[in-house]
């Protein structure tokens, strides 16, 4: 600023002058980098809804002869799904709308040469996979993952991108977390950008609430007779009110929430950076709103665990192939710890709801051999098997999610005994924010929260990785619970036996994984990998596990199954009973109010100097502190 000021009055040119002109040259120049990276514009026509048709048009601009261009082989779900199998058609033409070579390099990828003047691409999807990780267009409505239906330019993955929709059919609304633009159109900073924003068309309801200086959307497509919107918004305005509060951070202006109720199977959510798209069977609903709360608190902390707090081995993303990482049992399981003290927080759960779900996370570990086997961070690196029905099993696998939520648990308390109360998960998240998400770094796994865990408490929790992350040592639960006056007791219950156990990969059916040797279903025909359909006439969604464990013995149980062979069938059978062992998690005999203090900063996810700062020892739920 002195030189300058120096050479303005050697010329004797006001300071303003100057500030303009340099002021206009900046412009200039950030115009003309711009205008250097041309954009890539895709254009997608809603072709076909009734037979599930995309059409796609992806526009080069001038520049090199020759491109190679990529469909993703994976997306929304750690497995390998090759979306390329759904490409009807694809050729390419140039500027005049001659044809241009295009030569398959393997099933994903493609190299088009004469570009150098532009070039577009087109081709004909099948689109009709439904749910939060698919991509769907049919008569109702369309919903896309778009890393599932757009090809990119290799070399252009990192160039502003523009996407137009085009013969949408007339009453169907656009919702999508991108600016918009003219004519059914929408931009983004990049390929990536683009396909980590969800698009929703449709005749959806709409609703929005504002929170802590952000704004939120939420976009239902389904019957508005099978939920309350009302109530949707008012639990979601509780949850966002208590993770931002808890993480001190709102990293967003607005955020979306997609939601599709059907009255077929569905359920799971996909996270975004600025969204998430979260399906639940409609029928759920009856039971009453906990799972819609419980996976939007789950969905919407990946704001911050996932997308921004982000393990280094997921990073930048591989479209072409699996990518592993060993962090998913944090990513992913801390994510499932959290939610619950989110829910906690924002008074959708109590103390007791609490608990009852730790104590059936652990039965649910302590049920699967594997154990013993597969660690937290071997089950993060197989995630890329669970399309498998047979990995699976309890013998072969345990889940990310079961662990990791419950080493989630075991490490604030973990880090609040070895801070003396001073710090909890919480510090240990909000440590990661800072040094790693708003730095634009990327933590290095698991070394990566052991780094956090250790500089919130001070402490050498080397010890915990060794054993229990990275090793497969049995967790002493009482150990870490004895502080909150809690202990882990056994019990054993007789519960229904319909003969056979099932399970569910993310969006896809029902699959039955093992059957008991000569029970009742093994006799009436079911098989191992026969999909269930139906549970009791009704579609098998995300409550069918309610409607097993809802039976009693001697009931009889209608099954709908479609075999491997494709054939369908009816079954029934007398539902039988067998023993249990259940974990439970109870009060010592004594509890001294040291105890007591430690569960109500726990309860609330707080260190216990800041609860009893924040004037809220004692309690066990409430509202979110603002």
């Amino acid at each position: 600023m002195l030189s300058l000021h120096k050479t303005c009055s050697r010329h004797k040119i006001a300071p303003q002058f100057f500030s303009f002109v340099l002021l206009f040259k900046l412009l200039f120049l950030t115009v003309h980098a711009h205008a250097a990276e041309p954009a890539i514009s895709y254009m997608i026509s809603l072709a076909s809804p009734e037979r599930h048709l995309v059409e796609v048009q992806l526009i080069l601009p001038a520049g090199a002869a020759q491109h190679e261009v990529q469909l993703p082989v994976w997306n929304a779900l750690y497995q390998v799904r090759d979306f390329a199998q759904y490409i009807n058609w694809i050729r390419a033409k140039d500027q005049a709308g001659h044809a241009i070579p295009l030569r398959e390099i393997n099933d994903s990828r493609w190299q088009v040469s004469g570009t150098e003047n532009g070039a577009t691409i087109e081709y004909q999807m099948y689109s009709d996979t439904p749910g939060p990780f698919g991509a769907q267009l049919n008569s109702q409505h369309a919903f896309f993952n778009l890393a599932e239906i757009l090809i990119y330019p290799v070399d252009g993955r990192n160039a502003p991108v523009r996407v137009n929709f085009s013969r949408v059919p007339a009453g169907w609304r656009i919702a999508t977390p991108l600016t918009s633009l003219p004519e059914n159109g929408f931009s983004a900073e990049n390929y990536d950008r683009l396909v980590d924003s969800p698009f929703e068309l449709g005749t959806f309801q709409e609703s929005d609430f504002d929170e802590s200086g952000g704004h939120f959307r939420v976009i239902v497509d389904a019957d508005p007779a099978d939920y309350d919107m009302q109530k949707v918004t008012a639990d979601l305005h509780k949850i966002v009110a208590a993770a931002i509060s808890w993480m001190n951070d709102r990293p967003f202006d607005t955020y979306t929430f997609f939601y599709h109720f059907p009255h077929a199977a569905g359920g799971g959510g996909m996270e975004h950076a600025y969204s998430t798209a979260i399906e639940l069977s409609a029928g759920i609903f009856k039971q009453g709103y906990y799972a819609l709360d419980t996976v939007s608190a789950h969905e919407f902390f990946h704001l911050w665990n996932v997308k921004r707090i982000r393990p280094q081995t997921l990073e930048p993303v591989d479209y072409t192939k699996a990518n592993y990482t060993r962090a998913l049992w944090f990513s992913e399981g801390v994510t499932s710890a959290v939610e619950n003290t989110i829910e906690l927080r924002g008074g959708l759960l109590d103390e007791k709801g609490y608990l009852n779900v730790v104590g059936a996370e652990i039965s649910e570990l302590e049920r699967r051999p594997a154990r013993l086997t597969q660690s937290a961070e071997d089950s993060s690196l197989d995630a890329w098997l669970e399309g498998n029905p047979y990995y699976r099993r309890a013998e072969r696998s345990v889940s990310y999610y079961n662990k990791g939520a419950l080493l989630g648990v075991a490490l604030d308390l973990a880090v609040r005994q070895a801070s003396h109360d001073q710090a909890s998960l919480r510090e240990v998240l909000e440590w990661m924010n800072v040094h790693y998400a708003k730095q634009g770094r990327f933590f290095p796994d698991s070394e990566g929260v052991r780094e956090a865990a250790e500089a919130v408490s001070h402490a050498d929790l080397g010890w915990f990785f060794t054993k229990y992350v990275s090793g497969t040592e049995e967790v002493p639960w009482d150990d870490f619970l004895r502080a909150v006056g809690l202990h882990v007791a056994s019990v054993t219950n007789t519960v229904p036996d319909p003969g056979f156990t099932a399970s569910r990969n993310f969006d896809g059916p029902l699959v039955v994984a093992d059957m008991n040797q000569g029970s009742e279903a093994e006799r009436a025909g079911l098989q191992v990998g026969d999909e269930i359909l139906e549970l009791q006439g009704k579609p098998a969604g995300q409550e069918a596990r309610q409607t097993l464990f809802s039976l009693n013995r001697g009931d009889t149980l209608t099954v709908k199954v479609r075999s491997k062979r494709g054939g369908e069938r009816e079954l029934k059978w007398q539902v039988g009973s067998r023993q249990e062992l259940a974990y439970e998690l109870q009060d010592l005999d004594k509890i001294t109010p040291e105890q007591r203090s430690c569960r109500a900063a726990w309860l609330k996810g707080e260190a216990e100097t800041s609860a009893q700062n924040a004037g809220v020892a004692g309690q066990t739920t409430g509202t979110a502190v603002k």
